[in-house]
């Protein structure tokens, strides 16, 4: 059987070794939509099913959602950290990648690396009801996760909820997203590109690493960037990154002790 390349893993589509029926019916249509082989599960066990049909990955449908299997663990949605920090924001508390941005509500942005979500989620619940968040995501298989996670997951409060509710996603090159967009049509364009020097204590990142875009930025990616926002162009790497200087971001901002800063490159008034 002929298995279709995603990233780092050659994948099948499959359930739990006891399958409810929602479930058998969730892992048949995403096998569709990505053109991958939904394979029955039986009594095979996940090494098994690797064996039996060449792969290193398994996206199985489960009660309650997607899960990628990767050789480094499993690839689940979760809010992860954006519950904390949707809680600190309703608190009055500062979030720095929502002030790099320069979010207020009703804003538009265009998230270029959605991943996990989590920064998505924090964008959404700022720019309100009347903004608008968009998530492009290149993995076909972390898109499906996470797609179906936004559509699905019940957060810890409503407020939550509604912000990963309004999350549109989309599977696509980032760059070939941003020249079918006309000039000026996102207020913000978000990057969190796969650091050039992982921190690696973030150890749950390591299934998403296996299976994401490793490419760098490019200076016509942010070219495009430039010329589709209309205020910012914001992009997170490590505090100590020559990324920022390479790729033309003139201004960067973070915590004093953090980790990771973000490069503001300003393009309008803001």
């Amino acid at each position: 059987m002929e298995q279709e390349q995603h990233g780092s893993c050659r994948a099948v589509v499959t359930t739990s070794r006891k399958p409810h029926a929602a479930s058998e019916a969730l892992a048949r249509q995403t096998a569709a939509q990505l053109s991958l082989p939904y394979v029955l599960r039986g009594t095979l066990s996940a090494d098994e099913l690797r064996a039996r049909y060449g792969v290193s990955c398994l996206l199985v449908a489960r009660q309650g959602g997607l899960r990628l299997e990767t050789p480094e663990g499993e690839l689940f949605f979760h809010p992860n950290m954006s519950h904390l920090r949707v809680k600190n924001l309703r608190k009055g508390q500062r979030d720095n990648m929502a002030a790099a941005m320069g979010l207020r509500p009703g804003m538009s942005v265009l998230d270029g690396t959605l991943g996990f979500g989590a920064d998505a989620i924090v964008a959404s619940f700022v720019t309100g009801e009347k903004g608008r968040v968009v998530g492009i995501e290149s993995s076909p298989l972390i898109e499906a996760v996470v797609r179906e996670g936004l559509a699905h997951f019940a957060g810890e409060n409503a407020v939550m909820t509604a912000a990963m509710r309004r999350i549109e996603t989309h599977c696509a090159d980032a760059l070939t997203f941003l020249r079918a967009q006309p000039a000026k049509s996102f207020d913000v364009v978000y990057f969190d590109p796969m650091f050039r020097h992982p921190l690696l204590a973030s150890e749950n990142l390591n299934p998403l690493r296996y299976a994401a875009d490793h490419r760098a930025a490019t200076p016509e990616l942010i070219a495009e960037a430039r010329r589709v926002a209309r205020h910012r162009v914001v992009m997170k790497e490590t505090s100590k990154s020559g990324e920022f200087a390479r790729l033309g971001f003139p201004e960067v901002v973070g915590g004093k002790y953090s980790p990771v800063h973000y490069g503001v490159l300003r393009v309008g008034k803001s």
